[in-house]
């Protein structure tokens, strides 16, 4: 059985237990970081050095950042389903992946830390206002590539959807103003009715 260390309201672990959902696979899930604490035991630091959440133990394999837990799960469970076999879909796939870590996490995390995690009279107003602003050009490079297919790589649900996808309800969440994105809104309406997005990004923010 797969354990996973991780609290419900990190996004990176509701990717991977989105991954799990998708897969059906059995798992046991222990909170970790935030309230919870434990980052800083010597137990968690041997598996996981950075000793942030989530972390993965698959029998005697441990694996830590959340996008390489889902390439992971996806290529041992579901090659050519979830993991494409086909290279170019799974170059697609991955670089829409590294996109959300690098592209889209620096102003998410500016707005969402601003708005969520930041009493009103502390937050940084101009700071977060820009950040907004900001997002809207960055979501609509997405909506232009989903223009031409269903998902993110092709007309197939894969792990390409899993880290933007948990990123577009977080963003969906927060309030803020958004551009008109029409193929991004489609997407995200296709991910709603998914069980496992349901049942484990479609969770309160804080």
């Amino acid at each position: 059985m797969l354990r996973i260390w991780g609290r419900t309201n990190s996004i990176n672990v509701q990717k991977v237990m989105w991954a799990v959902g998708e897969l059906g696979l059995d798992f046991e899930r222990m909170d970790v970081g935030g309230e919870f604490g434990g980052l800083d035991s010597a137990d968690y630091g041997a598996l996981n050095p950075n000793r942030r959440v989530p972390t993965l133990q698959d029998g005697s394999f441990s694996l830590w950042e959340s996008n390489a837990i889902v390439r992971y799960l996806a290529a041992k469970h579901a090659a050519g389903g979830l993991w494409p076999t086909e290279p170019e879909a799974r170059a697609v796939a991955d670089q829409w992946m590294d996109w959300q870590q690098t592209t889209l996490v620096p102003d998410m995390r500016i707005v969402f830390w601003g708005l969520v995690r930041t009493e009103r009279g502390k937050r940084d107003t101009p700071k977060i206002d820009a950040a907004v602003e900001s997002l809207k050009s960055l979501w609509d490079r997405l909506d232009r590539h989903l223009g031409e297919r269903s998902f993110v790589a092709g007309d197939a649900f894969t792990m390409g959807d899993i880290p933007v996808g948990a990123m577009c309800h977080r963003y969906h969440a927060l309030g803020v103003e958004r551009a008109a994105s029409e193929n991004v809104a489609a997407w995200y309406e296709r991910l709603k009715r998914r069980p496992a997005y349901q049942a484990h990004v479609m969770l309160p923010l804080s």
